[in-house]
């Protein structure tokens, strides 16, 4: 039987006193939440969380837990989708919530910048920005929960990266809470810096391996005037890739989303969803649902993106298409999209990949994908969507019907199939959610002994004990 989790009094005491009483959670059941990934793949153990509320007590946190040698899990809204956020089962580590840091702290309107902490939500963000005139264009699924130290973290993408970048491209500066528990504070508003290595990179997309963000400058951009959004039904991939170089030739950077949907998540939506509608008359294998913006008002938009689609339909790209006429068509639209997750989890359990390639290599992944696991696993239904305009697909798999394999080595031998054709194609395992504990494991067969290498120095040279977020991204 497993010992239960426990810290020696005089450091739960020691932590109490820097961040009160508010700030450490011992209670099981306050704990439980924290213990689990969003999936519920992940469980782990942990004698406590703690919810410092400054930056000054977080520092003060790492600092204690580094001279007592306890591993430290940092975690935000707690939606990783690889298992970073959850402590393992030794019972040994402690989780750092940021949540408590959750303040807007500057807008700065002539320069186009926000600096927030690591715990503020991913909408309160978006709405500051509304409020101010101005635009934040990440955006994903989680955004009601998720936290900016969380996007931080993963360089998180979602569905208008094509346009406005991941969330690397929206760091000017941050604030970093170092493994020794010393603050690295960097938050500069500044475009150009010239002055050697640009240390925020490592912290972004180290999901927690190598201190602890906790705050941020970010960019904020032209709030958008006019939003045009249509779905096209499509033959096949390749038409796809071939209607986004159309469109953006057609019209330019307004194109901000490109996400393309296979015929058989929209028939899990329809499924699953009843109060969900087919939008066009007849099923397609493809559909491309596209959203343009521009800064200035008025119908221009939408002709535009109609004139667009008709000489993608003339030249044979097009097999259909609706464009939305109003607010309430457009949420519509993207409630098919946005439910295919949900859907899935209605269906039944799956095996995930989050998968790049190039653009242009997009509709090879597809077919190759598609028979290599057929070939493999015989009546292997396949998921495929994402965003395609940045070579981001969420590729997932399910058993044949009435059919439930154990989903342990099975996925195993889905993953290598599926990660064995994306690495042919000069692709990436991860594209947007991470490596954490779930793809640890398989970076020594995708990245070369060199690159796992420099990795490795790096985290030596910040974190030599080993304490931050322990096993995850690297093994220890």
């Amino acid at each position: 039987m497993d010992t239960p989790a426990c810290l020696p009094a005089p450091l739960l005491a020691a932590l109490r006193d820097i961040v009160g009483e508010r700030g450490l959670v011992t209670d099981a059941e306050a704990l439980a939440p924290h213990l689990v990934d969003w999936r519920g793949q992940y469980r782990g153990r942990a004698p406590a969380v703690v919810r410092p509320a400054s930056t000054g007590e977080t520092a003060r946190v790492v600092a204690l837990l580094a001279r007592e040698g306890v591993g430290i899990v940092p975690q935000g809204g707690n939606t990783s989708l690889c298992g970073a956020s959850v402590p393992d089962d030794s019972g040994r580590q402690v989780v750092l919530s940021l949540s408590r840091l959750n303040r807007v702290r500057a807008v700065d309107l002539e320069n186009d910048t926000v600096t927030v902490e690591a715990g503020c939500i991913l909408a309160d963000l978006q709405r500051v920005a509304a409020e101010n005139d101005r635009f934040f264009p990440l955006s994903l699924a989680a955004e009601g929960s998720c936290e900016v130290g969380g996007n931080l973290s993963t360089n998180a993408g979602g569905t208008q990266v094509l346009r406005y970048g991941n969330m690397r491209e929206q760091v000017l500066g941050v604030e970093v809470v170092l493994p020794d528990g010393r603050v690295w504070e960097s938050l500069k508003g500044l475009r150009k810096d010239n002055t050697g290595y640009d240390l925020k990179q490592l912290f972004i997309g180290a999901e927690g391996t190598l201190g602890v963000v906790t705050a941020a400058v970010l960019k904020l951009y032209p709030k958008p005037r006019a939003i045009a959004t249509a779905l096209a039904a499509v033959a096949d991939p390749a038409a796809s890739v071939a209607l986004l170089g159309r469109l953006r030739s057609a019209c330019g950077e307004r194109v901000t989303g490109f996400e393309l949907v296979g015929r058989f998540c929209f028939d899990l939506v329809l499924r699953h969803l009843p109060d969900q509608r087919d939008p066009l008359p007849q099923p397609y294998p493809w559909y491309v649902l596209v959203e343009l913006f521009d800064s200035a008002p008025g119908p221009a938009l939408e002709e535009m993106l109609a004139e667009a689609l008709g000489a993608a339909a003339e030249a044979g790209l097009v097999l259909d298409a609706v464009v939305a006429a109003s607010e309430a068509q457009r949420q519509a639209l993207w409630a098919l999209r946005e439910n295919v997750s949900d859907a899935q989890k209605a269906e039944g359990v799956s095996v995930k990949h989050d998968v790049s390639v190039p653009v242009s290599r997009v509709a090879e992944l597809l077919a190759r994908g598609e028979q290599a696991l057929a070939k493999a696993f015989p009546g292997i239904r396949t998921v495929a969507f994402g965003h395609v305009g940045d070579g981001n697909l969420h590729y997932n798999a399910f058993p044949p019907p009435g059919e439930r394999p154990d989903f342990g080595p099975w996925s195993r031998e889905v993953n290598r199939v599926v990660y064995d054709t994306v690495h042919a194609l000069g692709g990436s395992i991860s594209a947007e959610h991470g490596i954490g504990a779930l793809k640890r494991d398989e970076l020594p067969h995708y990245k070369s002994a060199l690159e796992l290498e420099l990795m490795r120095r790096v985290k030596d040279a910040l974190d030599p004990a080993g304490l931050m977020n322990p096993g995850k991204v690297l093994r220890p």
